[in-house]
Order: structure tokens, then C-alpha cells, then sequence
């Protein structure tokens, strides 16, 4: 027999062949069984069933978070709650896409306006732990540059031109040392955040200008539950306000282009 042939049939490369592909296939199912921590069992257009698919759901698992912030254990014994979705399928076939309803779609948590259920704390600074977004008032270690604009003070203009309020504070990323969001007070008396990227400075006319909202709708924004701090859950509600108002703010934008 060859050098390294076991049997005639069977020979020391074929083994490690055999262990090779056992341990890949070991290695995907583990994988996929990990993957399935969050969003399982998926929810189906069926009431009340749920699908589970192979492999099965993973044993339950315990992770300690930073800074004190307690544990998790997924899968989650108990379902988490549910965001407020306000869609409907735009067909009576399964599988059909769901149209968002209601008077304002960016509240609909449907599209562009879903968003995640992220924990309700605030997101912590990686080596203090202090809240990492925050208003200039709090964090006053950070101030605008004297020879750069300064957009408190300045009106919170939709892009339809009608002005929803004033610009009052900036929330700074501590750890990037960035402005994240400016704070407006509105002409309903209401406080929000505006996420930065989402405006444009005009220190020309004295403006913050939105590209995805009208002036009404600005005032339907979601608010702080703590005027000093603003939650991962809430980051997202607000980001995903602001941004899916480039689809959902008019009917044409809703449209084909052609």
C-alpha cells in the first residue's frame, strides 16, 4: 500500500478531508443557530404562528453589559415589546408589500420609519461611562468654535418654508466631540432633537433648513422622555422620524419618477 493508505479504500488524506467538511457543517449550524438570538421566532401573517426553521433556536444564553448596565439573556424568555406599527398589506396575497397608514407615515414604524428596539438608557462613553450624547448645557466642556457659525439662536425652517420653531442647544457625541443633534423648541411649546446630519446651517439668513420635513410636520416629532438625555431607543425613533420624511413627507415623493 501507498505511504499514508489506511486500507486499500481509505487512505490518511481522505480522513482529513471527511473531518474537514464534518466541521464545516458543525461550524454552519452553529453559526445559524447563534444568528437566531434576536427576531426569532419569526413572526408569519398567520395569527399566532410562529417559524422557527432548522436549526433550532439556540439554548438561552446570558451577556453582561458595560458599565453596571445589568445583563441579557437571549433568546429572550419573555417577547419584547412590540413597536407601533401602523401598515397594511396593499394586497390580499401573502407575501404582499404593506402600505404604512395613518395621517403622518413617518409615525407609522413601517419602511423607512421603522426602527429598532434598542435599550431605553442612554449610551454610555466607553471609558467613564457618562451618557455619550449630550446638551451643551450639560456637557459645557465643549463650546462652538468662535470663527465657525453658532445655530442656536436660529429658526427651524421645513422644506416648505414655514418656519416650526428655534434652534435652542446643541447635543455633542463626547467621544467624537461632535455635534449629533440640535435641540429646537417649537411653536407648540414641544422640545426636540433635529439629528445634525439632516440639516443645513444657513448662517447667511439664520436658518436651520430640513430637506425631509414640512414645517407642520416637524411638530409631530418624537420628544425626550429626560430633557438632558436622550436613549438609544429614542436616538432611533427620531432618526428614523426625520429620515423617512424623504419618502413619506409628500405624496409625489412616494411616486415612480417616470
Amino acid at each position: 500500500m501507498e505511504i499514508g493508505a489506511i486500507t486499500q479504500q481509505i487512505d490518511a488524506a481522505q480522513l482529513v478531508l471527511y473531518t474537514f467538511w464534518l466541521f464545516f457543517a458543525g461550524l454552519i449550524i452553529y453559526l445559524r443557530m447563534e444568528d437566531k438570538r434576536e427576531g426569532y421566532p419569526l413572526v408569519t401573517e398567520i395569527p399566532g404562528k410562529f417559524l422557527e426553521g432548522f436549526p433550532p433556536m439556540p439554548a438561552p444564553k446570558t451577556f453582561i453589559l458595560t458599565h453596571n448596565q445589568g445583563t441579557v439573556t437571549v433568546p429572550r424568555a419573555v417577547p419584547r415589546a412590540e413597536i407601533e406599527y401602523k401598515a397594511e398589506p396593499c394586497a390580499a396575497w401573502p407575501g404582499a408589500p404593506h402600505e404604512p397608514v395613518g395621517p403622518n407615515k413617518m409615525l407609522s414604524g413601517a419602511g423607512p420609519s421603522g426602527y429598532a428596539l434598542r435599550f431605553d438608557t442612554p449610551e454610555p462613553t466607553f471609558d467613564t461611562g457618562v451618557p455619550r450624547m449630550a446638551p451643551m448645557r450639560v456637557a459645557t466642556d465643549h463650546v462652538f468654535d468662535e470663527d465657525g457659525p453658532n445655530p442656536i439662536g436660529y429658526d427651524l425652517v421645513g422644506f416648505d418654508g414655514i418656519v416650526a420653531g428655534k434652534i435652542t442647544d446643541a447635543w455633542v457625541d463626547r467621544e467624537e466631540s461632535l455635534v449629533r443633534y440640535l435641540e429646537a423648541k417649537l411653536t407648540n411649546d414641544k422640545s426636540i432633537l433635529v439629528p445634525m446630519p439632516l440639516s443645513r446651517v444657513k448662517d447667511s439668513t439664520g436658518q436651520v433648513l430640513l430637506a425631509s420635513l414640512k414645517g407642520e410636520q416637524v411638530l409631530e416629532a418624537p420628544t425626550l422622555a429626560n430633557p438632558d438625555q436622550v436613549t438609544l431607543r429614542e436616538e432611533d425613533r427620531i432618526a428614523a422620524y426625520f429620515a423617512s420624511g424623504h419618502l413619506y413627507a409628500t405624496q409625489a415623493r412616494q411616486e415612480s419618477i417616470l
